[in-house]
């Protein structure tokens, strides 16, 4: 006779039991960070994106903090030195609540904080890390324009020296935190080349105006920024690095966040959309029942399984030999895009009640439309795998 023990019962959330390639260690951060969103997000981000604001950030910030999640994946000055693969779960259970909660993390710690840590002096390490690590100071990065986006180096804000200190002018737009921040990260052509500031928020000069009538990502601060005869000392210059190879080294962390964090949007419609066809009748029997219902399921769990193994894949690479920036961006342009089309798959499934905030579906679907291209457009990401396979540059 058999005593074969029976095979466990598939869980529809992962049909490829991706669960057991996780450590306990990792499985804890993810539910330690799923706890605080279930606590102090989710009851409240349907309310946060209905009316365009995240008025309790400086809050959310500070327990944010306390877990340890801003700075996560840094070493020293208060930040807990933690894996890649820790991060990137991190990620997907932040922006399974929502892109705008996942993006104030991943803006203070892998664009700010980031770029003092990498390329800072000590001063600017000391003064700015600890405070940032624990949420008592909120931090936002300065590197797109009105008029340059995909185009860094094109961009028209200056700074020139004068005598000891540098005076930077110039405008930056669409910046996650700035009318918040404490302190930003400013990118800056100078006669030396680009060069990044660490610029004060309450420096003479320097102003922060939110934008407002956004129909995405509304459950996050977003801001342009003034830079106005803004006078800095010379010890605010980044004194590690020169041109765009800082800022895209920043960015390239950002991506990866990202790459892991589309994946908690994509899971959190399709659950929602498996729920509501297991519960929904029509002609008499739950719509689940139908076989064209159960094949946009099927794909949607397909790609939601091929998406989060590809993130796994880059964060033990991450975590082992390093990432390409290639491998970022084909990370990145998959698993945004694929994430985008589950929430939209998911929506009709839950027909008109897809567009409702009653459901996360339409939420995470319009702030995936910026997830899209934020960060890097599809076409700048489809580009640099391009050259990666070709050996030829076709940016212009």
């Amino acid at each position: 006779m058999s005593t074969k023990t029976p095979a466990p019962k598939a869980d529809p959330l992962d049909l490829a039991g991706i669960d057991d390639l996780l450590s306990p260690e990792e499985k804890a951060v993810r539910a330690a960070v799923r706890q605080v969103c279930d606590r102090a997000v989710d009851p409240y981000i349907a309310e946060w994106f209905e009316s365009g604001d995240l008025p309790a950030i400086r809050e959310l910030a500070r327990e944010l903090g306390t877990l340890g999640l801003l700075g996560m994946h840094l070493e020293g000055y208060g930040c807990p030195g933690m894996s890649a693969v820790d991060y990137g779960l991190a990620c997907l259970e932040l922006e399974a609540s929502d892109s705008g909660i996942r993006s104030l993390v991943s803006v203070q710690g892998s664009l700010a904080m980031y770029a003092i840590r990498r390329h800072g002096s000590e001063e600017q390490k000391r003064e700015w890390l600890p405070r940032m690590a624990s949420g008592d100071a909120i931090g936002c990065f300065g590197l797109t324009e009105p008029d340059h986006g995909s185009d860094p180096g094109s961009m028209r804000t200056r700074a020139r020296r004068d005598g000891g200190d540098w005076v930077l002018d110039g405008t930056k737009m669409w910046i996650t935190n700035g009318s918040v921040a404490q302190v930003a990260v400013v990118w800056a052509g100078t006669d030396e080349g680009v060069r990044g500031f660490v610029v004060p928020t309450d420096t003479p000069g320097f102003t922060a105006r939110a934008i407002k009538h956004k129909m995405s990502l509304r459950a996050s601060v977003t801001s342009e920024l003034v830079l106005e005869s803004v006078r800095l000392p010379a010890s605010a210059a980044l004194p590690e690095v020169r041109g765009l190879r800082g800022p895209l080294s920043c960015l390239n962390e950002a991506r990866y966040g990202i790459l892991w964090g589309s994946m908690g949007a994509a899971r959190s419609a399709f659950r929602a959309a498996l729920a509501y066809a297991g519960e929904r009748s029509q002609f008499g029997r739950p719509i689940g029942g139908f076989q064209l219902t159960q094949a946009k399921l099927a794909q949607m769990a397909v790609e939601l399984t091929n998406g989060t193994l590809l993130a796994l894949h880059l964060g033990r690479r991450k975590d082992t030999v390093g990432l390409r920036p290639e491998q970022v961006s084909l990370g990145k342009l998959n698993n945004v895009t694929k994430a985008l089309e589950i929430c939209r798959t998911a929506r009709t499934i839950l027909g008109a009640n897809g567009i409702s905030l009653e459901y996360p579906v339409i939420r995470h679907m319009n702030n995936l439309e910026s997830v899209l291209t934020y960060e890097g457009t599809p076409e700048m990401h489809t580009l640099v795998i391009g050259q990666a396979l070709t050996g030829q540059a076709a940016f212009r």
